[in-house]
């Protein structure tokens, strides 16, 4: 991986070291092996002393790394026969809002993600995941039409918010993201939300209004960003760090609040380490919420649904 994280140099020294030594290498020389092999030991304890203690900050430039899996690798591995289904059927195509059926493990699901590209071009086309209101009221349409067939809905979530563009304000922003929770909430098939880098403010909880909320555990969720809030309660983005410790933003303490039902686990450095393995254990925990979920009747999703969120931030009674 050449992507490191300011808190990552130490790795990146390390691994530099090795590459170095594995350059040298002929295939013979024992010493540079035994070299190389320390240094790959030492280069993995490292890693896991640095990421069993990650703070609320440094989580935060882990669930925005370049490397992490972005939606298409997601439904690439994951989806089968996918068939996107584009368009708001009022305005026009928003890319940020990525739709359409697929078979998921023999089973037909509608995926709704987020996608924010992989380099310039791509994030461009994207709009770097922030969506405007027809990619809102395309997920709504979607939505609709998997309740209508009975299909199970699976959205993934990497998104710093939604696009806060004049033209989106014009065109009913707040109104489509309130729309989209209001039609999820009474859905009455399975919903399953998986948060797989930034679940950031409205323009991810309309795609997160689930059953199961899923989070990798270097995700972060939250109801604005920790710059934004740093520049709101302390008047400079400096403070971002203090911000991000004050605001529970981690998957461990969304958890601990009951904002979210699952953390799946990462590989060793993060999900950007190794894309196919940390989407293969999203999908492990995924097949696994919806076998639970399957076995629920159409209403009792929907009630259940309803009462998770209704729940959200109530005090003990209180009513």
């Amino acid at each position: 991986m050449d992507n490191f994280l300011d808190f990552e140099k130490p790795i990146a020294d390390l691994e530099g070291k090795i590459r170095e030594l594995e350059s040298l290498d002929s295939g013979s020389d024992l010493e540079i092996n035994e070299d190389v092999s320390k240094l790959r030991q030492k280069a993995t304890q490292l890693l896991k002393s640095t990421y069993s203690k990650l703070t609320p900050w440094q989580k935060t430039q882990v669930a925005r790394h370049v490397d992490r899996p972005k939606l298409f690798q997601i439904i690439e591995q994951l989806i089968d026969d996918f068939t996107p289904l584009a368009g708001d059927r009022g305005f026009a195509e928003d890319h940020a809002i990525v739709g359409g059926i697929g078979r998921f493990r023999g089973r037909t699901v509608m995926v709704i993600g987020t996608e924010k590209g992989y380099d310039l071009e791509t994030r461009l086309k994207h709009n770097f995941g922030m969506a405007r209101p027809e990619g809102y009221r395309k997920a709504q349409r979607l939505m609709k039409m998997a309740d209508q067939f009975g299909i199970p809905v699976v959205t993934f979530v990497d998104t710093s918010g939604a696009y806060p563009g004049i033209g989106a304000e014009e065109r009913g922003q707040a109104e489509a993201i309130a729309r989209s929770i209001q039609v999820s909430m009474d859905l009455r098939v399975p919903v399953i939300a998986c948060i797989v880098g930034e679940g950031g403010s409205g323009g991810a909880v309309a795609l997160a209004t689930a059953n199961s909320v899923l989070m990798y555990e270097n995700a972060i969720y939250s109801v604005i960003s920790p710059e934004g809030c740093a520049a709101i309660l302390w008047k400079t983005r400096e403070k971002a760090q203090d911000a991000a410790t004050a605001m529970k933003l981690t998957a461990q303490d969304l958890k601990a609040l009951g904002i979210i039902d699952r953390i799946v686990e990462e590989p060793l450095g993060g999900a950007q380490r190794d894309v196919e393995g940390a989407i293969e254990k999203l999908g492990d925990a995924v097949e696994e919420e919806l076998k639970v979920l399957s076995q629920k009747e159409p209403g009792e999703l929907r009630e259940g649904r309803r009462r998770k969120f209704l729940a959200m931030g109530r005090l003990e009674g209180v009513e």
